[in-house]
C-alpha cells in the first residue's frame, strides 16, 4: 500500500487533483474536508471537540486504510514553519510505514482566489460557500503561514518532507487531469 500526500495552500487544487489521480489509478481519495465538513454540522471549527474528533477520524481512517492495503491520496495544508503541524502529519502517516510520497501543488494567490469560487469546490466544501469569508481566509492564511516548501530551508516542514520522495508542481496553468498525469508518471519512475 502507498500513501500519496498532496500538500499545498488553500484553493491550490489538492482535492480536484486528488480526485483526478484516483480516477486514473487504484488510489482512493481522502481529502481534508471529508472530516471538516462532517464535524461542522455538530461543532464549531477549531473548538476542542472539533479538533479532537478531526484528529481522531483522520488518524483512524489512515490506520484502517493502511491495514487494508489501500493506496490512498490524502490532502493536507501544512504551515512549513510549524513544528506541531509537522509532528501531526508525521503521526498521521505512520501506518503507511515509509510508503509515502509527497506532491506539493503551487499556484499564486490570484489563481487560488479564482479557484476558491469554483462551483466544484463550493459543492464539495459547504464551509467555503460564504465566498467573501473564504476569500479572506485564503488571504489571511497566505499572510500568516508559509505553506510551500523552500529548497534548502531548515524548517519543520522541509525536514519532514525530506524523508519522502517529493515532487513540486506549479499547477497554475495545468488542468487537474494534466497535473494528475504528471503525478502518476512520477510515481512510476521516482515516487
Amino acid at each position: 500500500m502507498h500513501l500519496l500526500l498532496i500538500l499545498g495552500p488553500p484553493a491550490v487544487g489538492k482535492m480536484t487533483v486528488g480526485r483526478a489521480v484516483a480516477k486514473r489509478s487504484d488510489y482512493k481519495l481522502f481529502h481534508n474536508h471529508h472530516t471538516i465538513e462532517l464535524l461542522l454540522d455538530v461543532f464549531d471549527y477549531g473548538t476542542p471537540p472539533f479538533r479532537t474528533l478531526n484528529t481522531e477520524f483522520r488518524r483512524r481512517l489512515l490506520e484502517e486504510a493502511a491495514t487494508a492495503g489501500t493506496d490512498l491520496v490524502f490532502t493536507f495544508v501544512m504551515g512549513m514553519d510549524e513544528q506541531a503541524e509537522a509532528d501531526y502529519l508525521e503521526r498521521l502517516v505512520e501506518p503507511y510505514d515509509g510508503h509515502v510520497a509527497v506532491v506539493e501543488l503551487v499556484a499564486d494567490l490570484d489563481t487560488r482566489l479564482v479557484r476558491n469560487r469554483t462551483e466544484h469546490r463550493l459543492a464539495e466544501k459547504k464551509s467555503k460557500r460564504d465566498v467573501d469569508w473564504s476569500d479572506n481566509n485564503v488571504r489571511e492564511l497566505e499572510a500568516d503561514y508559509r505553506m510551500t516548501a523552500e529548497p534548502g530551508r531548515d524548517a519543520p516542514g522541509e525536514r519532514l518532507l525530506a524523508r519522502w520522495p517529493h515532487l513540486a508542481i506549479d499547477n497554475t496553468e495545468l488542468s487537474a487531469d494534466e497535473t494528475a498525469d504528471r503525478i502518476l508518471a512520477w510515481l512510476v519512475t521516482d515516487g
